[in-house]
């Protein structure tokens, strides 16, 4: 199952991220153990929460669910 890229902004730039934050992984209700479980992209050195990554990973979830 392909994975939507995640967003990461810098500045005015827009890129692919390498994985989403605890921060975003916290507001969507899930747990650091069991994204990794899930197989969920994680990238541990972010600490921003964008709103559209949290969107997408409510969506990758529910379609996994």
């Amino acid at each position: 199952m392909s994975v939507q890229p995640v967003v990461q902004k810098r500045g005015y730039e827009t890129r692919e991220g390498k994985g989403f934050s605890r921060g975003e992984l916290k507001e969507v209700g899930i747990d650091f153990k069991t994204a990794l479980r899930l197989r969920v992209p994680i990238d541990k050195r972010r600490e921003t929460k964008h709103e559209e990554n949290v969107k997408t990973l409510k969506r990758l979830l529910r379609k996994r669910g």
